[in-house]
């Protein structure tokens, strides 16, 4: 019925190629139209004015000649004003695009390092939408935005870049344990000596409490038992200090075998002591 009535329809965010003749006339904007098909008058085609999107899939290699794929997102759009340019000047837009992007991005990611393309996406992106700015305004199409939203190594470069991390985070942790193991045996040591330390100093006054303590019966001794000399006393003390020891090795209940000078003789020559000890003190009082 439109078409008999010379009347067409224009949709939204779209405009119409009309030709006259089979030449370009006027681009016809959204709403309704009359087109007098009896006078010439023909509409070539729609052209879309929304913003469209292009993923371009791209395989390159690095400057260290790694293999990668680099996909590309481009977003662009028509230019209402230069509507006739994107409708005839281009066949096949998206080969068009793609193409552009084939070769900005083998030009640029071969001249970086597989670590650095991961880091310069942005300025990936930045040269491939330059190029694009420029080759296709002349087209009627505008480069709104591009994207490099992902760069993907072989599949066996991946699994040795992350042994190569694992690698370095394991020799990080056993340097880490390393260092943990050497403060746990520096403030043992530490610990150890300050104990032994301690221990001296405990041994050290032990021991001059009990030469005190000696000194003191020595005198004592002396004074209550006159006639008796310092070296008697000692002595006297010594056995009472050995038959002491006897008693504790032989109390312990963890001690199952002492080996110790001891025998008849070594108890004999206590006594000998010991009486020899007393007889010149009686001796000593009856004088």
């Amino acid at each position: 019925m439109g078409g008999l009535l010379c009347c067409i329809q224009v949709d939204q965010s779209t405009v119409a190629i009309k030709e006259r003749f089979g030449k370009f006339d006027e681009v016809l904007q959204p709403g309704c139209h009359c087109l007098p098909w009896f006078l010439g008058s023909q509409m070539a085609g729609h052209l879309s004015l929304r913003l469209q999107q292009l993923d371009v899939k791209c395989e390159t290699k690095t400057k260290d000649n790694v293999f990668v794929n680099v996909v590309a997102s481009i977003q662009y759009r028509a230019l209402s004003d230069k509507a006739s340019d994107a409708f005839y000047k281009l066949s096949n837009t998206r080969s068009q695009i793609q193409a552009y992007v084939f070769d900005v991005i083998r030009a640029t990611v071969p001249k970086l390092n597989l670590d650095a393309a991961f880091e310069q996406k942005n300025d990936i992106a930045k040269a491939v939408e330059d190029e694009l700015e420029k080759a296709m305004s002349a087209y009627g199409y505008e480069i709104v935005q591009t994207l490099i939203v992902d760069i993907e190594p072989d599949e066996h470069v991946k699994r040795a870049m992350n042994e190569i991390n694992a690698a370095a985070r394991l020799r990080m942790a056993a340097n880490e344990k390393a260092e943990a193991e050497k403060i746990l045996q520096i403030k043992r040591a530490e610990g150890e000596a300050e104990a032994k330390y301690l221990s001296g100093l405990g041994i050290a006054r032990q021991r001059q409490a009990i030469v005190d303590g000696l000194r003191d019966s020595v005198l004592g001794f002396s004074v209550n038992v006159p006639g008796t000399t310092a070296k008697d006393v000692m002595d006297m003390v010594l056995v009472t200090q050995y038959f002491d020891t006897m008693k504790e090795i032989g109390a312990a209940s963890k001690s199952s075998a002492v080996f110790i000078p001891h025998g008849p003789g070594a108890v004999r020559d206590v006594a000998s002591q010991i009486r020899d000890g007393l007889l010149q003190g009686s001796q000593h009082n009856v004088s």
